[in-house]
C-alpha cells in the first residue's frame, strides 16, 4: 500500500490526461460538426506554423548561446565569469515583452545605423544599398528577442547541470588524458543531461505559450490570427475557445512527450525508478 491507503499501482496513474483526452476529443467532435468552430480552426490555424518556426528557431538558438554562456561562467577566466554573469541577471530581469518591444523598436533600429555606418565603403562602391529599418523583419526581431530573453534562463540550467556531475568523475578523466573537449563531450555532458534535460523541456514548453507576444509586433501566428479573426467577426469566445485548444494541445503533447523521454533517458543509464538520481554511471 502507498501512503494515504492508495493502492501502489494506483498512486500515479494519469486520472488527469484520461480527462484532458476525453476533453480534447469532445472538442474536437464539437469542431468537426460545427460550421463555425471550423470556419474558426481553419483561419486561425493559419498562424499555427508561425508559432511553431518561431518557438523551434528562437528556442534552437537560445540553447546555444545559453550553452555558450554557461561555459563562459565555468571558465577559468574571471573577465569570462564576469561577462556571463552581467549577460544573466541584467537579462533575467527584463520582462519578455518590454525585451520584445525593445529589441523591434530600439535594437533593429541601432542596427540599421551601425550596419549603414560600417558598410559604408561599399555603398559608396555600389556593392550594396542602404538597409532601411523596414527591411529587417518584425519575425526576426521578435525571434532574437526570444532568443536572448531565454537564453540567459537557459544558461543557468546548463550552468547546474555541469555542476552537478562529481568531480571525481572529470578527475578521473583527466587522468584518461581526455582533453577539456572530450572531457566535456564524453563525460559531463552525458551525465548533466539528465539534470539539464527537465527544465530544458519546461522552457521549451514555455517558449510555446510566449511565442504568442510576437503578435504585439503584428506577425501573423496562431494568436495574432484569432485576434483578427475575433476583431472582424466580434466571435470572440468562439475564436480564443480555440487559440486556446491549439495551444494546450501542443503544449500538453510536448510535456507529455518530454517525460516520455526523460524516462528513456533514466532507463538508458540504468536508473529507470531512483528519483534521487542513484550511483553515477562509472567511468570506464
Amino acid at each position: 500500500m502507498a501512503h494515504g491507503g492508495a493502492p501502489a499501482g494506483d498512486k500515479d496513474f494519469p486520472y488527469w490526461l484520461v480527462a484532458a483526452g476525453a476533453l480534447a476529443i469532445a472538442i474536437a467532435v464539437l469542431i468537426a460538426s460545427n460550421d463555425l468552430y471550423s470556419q474558426v480552426l481553419t483561419i486561425v490555424s493559419r498562424g499555427l506554423w508561425i508559432t511553431i518556426f518561431v518557438t523551434i528557431v528562437a528556442f534552437a538558438l537560445a540553447t546555444l548561446l545559453g550553452l555558450g554562456l554557461a561555459l563562459m561562467a565555468l571558465s577559468g577566466s574571471v573577465a569570462l565569469r564576469q561577462i556571463s554573469r552581467f549577460y544573466v541577471e541584467i537579462i533575467r530581469g527584463v520582462p519578455v515583452l518590454v525585451l520584445l518591444f525593445y529589441i523591434a523598436f530600439v535594437g533593429a533600429p541601432a542596427f540599421v545605423v551601425a550596419w549603414n555606418a560600417v558598410t559604408t565603403p561599399l555603398r559608396e562602391a555600389g556593392l550594396v544599398g542602404e538597409l532601411l529599418v523596414r527591411d529587417v523583419s518584425l519575425l526576426w526581431r521578435a525571434i532574437i528577442a526570444l532568443t536572448i530573453g531565454y537564453s540567459a534562463f537557459i544558461a543557468e540550467v546548463f550552468r547546474a547541470g555541469i555542476q552537478s556531475v562529481d568531480p571525481g568523475q572529470v578527475e578521473a578523466a583527466k587522468a584518461l588524458g581526455l582533453g577539456r573537449w572530450h572531457r566535456f563531450r564524453l563525460v559531463i555532458l552525458p551525465q548533466a543531461i539528465r539534470t539539464i534535460l527537465p527544465p530544458l523541456g519546461n522552457d521549451f514548453v514555455a517558449m510555446v505559450k510566449d511565442s504568442s507576444l510576437v503578435s504585439v509586433l503584428g506577425v501573423a501566428d496562431l494568436t495574432q490570427m484569432g485576434k483578427v479573426y475575433a476583431s472582424g467577426s466580434f466571435r470572440f469566445f468562439e475564436t480564443y475557445s480555440i487559440v486556446a485548444y491549439l495551444y494546450l494541445l501542443l503544449t500538453v503533447g510536448l510535456s507529455i512527450g518530454l517525460r516520455a523521454l526523460e524516462r528513456r533517458l533514466r532507463r538508458s543509464t540504468g536508473q529507470p525508478e531512483d528519483r534521487r538520481g542513484g550511483q553515477r554511471p562509472k567511468l570506464h
